[in-house]
C-alpha cells in the first residue's frame, strides 16, 4: 500500500501563508508523478497542483496559479506546497496523491489529509 502522511495544515487569517508536507513511506514516490488535491466544504475533491516525477514540469488550478507552488525533493521522498495569499475559498483538506500530471489521479487520496482553514 502506497503510504503518506501530510501535514502543514492550520489556521491562517486571509493573505497569510502555509506550507504543506507530504512524505512517503515504504515506496519511490520519485518514480510517481504527484499531486496537491483538496475537498473544499460541500464540493467534489480538486486537483490543485500537479509536478512530474522528476520535477521538471507543474501544472496548477487556475484558481491558484501564481499564488501556490509544488515542489518535490526525491531523496527526501516529500512533496511540499507552498500556499501564499491565502484565500478563505481555499479552505479545505488537503491531500497529496499519486498521478494528475498528465493523467488521473489517485482517487482516494491514500492518506489522511491535512486541513487548511482561512478566517478572519
Amino acid at each position: 500500500d502506497l503510504q503518506v502522511a501530510e501535514s502543514g495544515g492550520g489556521l491562517v487569517q486571509p493573505g497569510g501563508s502555509l506550507r504543506l508536507s507530504c512524505i512517503a513511506s515504504g515506496w519511490y514516490m520519485s518514480t510517481y508523478d504527484m499531486s496537491w488535491v483538496r475537498r473544499a466544504p460541500g464540493k467534489a475533491l480538486e486537483r490543485v497542483a500537479a509536478i512530474s516525477d522528476g520535477g521538471a514540469f507543474t501544472s496548477y488550478a487556475d484558481s491558484v496559479k501564481g499564488r501556490f507552488t509544488i515542489s518535490r525533493d526525491n531523496h527526501k521522498h516529500a512533496l511540499y506546497l507552498q500556499m501564499n495569499n491565502l484565500k478563505t475559498e481555499d479552505t479545505g483538506l488537503y491531500y497529496c496523491t499519486t498521478g494528475g500530471y498528465m493523467n488521473n489521479y489517485q482517487n482516494p487520496p491514500p492518506g489522511q489529509g491535512t486541513q487548511v482553514t482561512v478566517s478572519s
